[in-house]
């Protein structure tokens, strides 16, 4: 299995968490953003938006969208579930993901940041401006859904968990003020306890 991806793209950073917590071994592809060769002509036959991540299955296949690859993973490998067996408990895990995958994630991306000065010539301040005030409002709701157990839902590590932490390491990279969301940075401290998130963090892949 393969993963094509960038070391500091969110959404590659929660296909390989995920990919870690169930114990799979796949080698990690880089396709460097910041250079543009997520248009190559290479990516592009992999990946037709031209984006990442992208999921080489042990088939040949290839998968993207990382909601898709992960959707894809927790069907194909249950053994390990990053979803709770009740259905409306995995209805409320699923909201917390989705509150990062739809609402925070798709307004400050790396190609949204970059429209955002190189077309609409947002200067650099007003574009830390512009990502901190989804930032906050995503996580405002979040951080009222949240327990008191150290993990997103409930006693054990799920798919909000796999979501969460890779948009909290890109907030503190851009100097987001955390100090109104203490149970998302105590959530943030225990997963980065567990060996599979620590693994999967930017700077401990090969392309960083």
């Amino acid at each position: 299995m393969k993963l094509f991806g960038y070391f500091r793209s969110s959404a590659a950073y929660r296909v390989r968490i995920a990919l870690n917590l169930k114990g799979i071994k796949y080698e990690h592809v880089g396709v460097n953003l910041i250079k543009a060769e997520q248009r190559s002509e290479a990516n592009l036959a992999r990946n037709s938006q031209g984006l990442v991540p992208t999921l080489q299955t042990p088939k040949g296949q290839f998968i993207t969208q990382s909601t898709a690859i992960l959707e894809w993973l927790e069907e194909v490998y249950p053994a390990i579930a990053l979803y709770p067996e009740d259905a409306m408990q995995r209805a409320e895990v699923r909201a917390l993901a989705n509150t990062i995958a739809c609402d925070v994630h798709p307004l400050n991306n790396l190609r949204v940041l970059n429209y955002l000065t190189e077309n609409l010539n947002v200067d650099n301040d007003a574009k830390i401006t512009w990502y901190q005030h989804w930032i906050d409002l995503g996580f405002t709701s979040i951080e009222k859904s949240l327990g008191q157990n150290g993990y997103s839902f409930g006693d054990d590590v799920t798919m909000a968990d796999v979501y969460l932490i890779p948009q909290v390491y890109n907030a503190l990279r851009f100097k987001q003020p955390m100090s109104d969301f203490p149970n998302i940075m105590a959530v943030y401290a225990k997963c980065n306890e567990i060996q599979a998130f620590k693994d999967a963090a930017p700077e401990m892949q090969p392309d960083a």
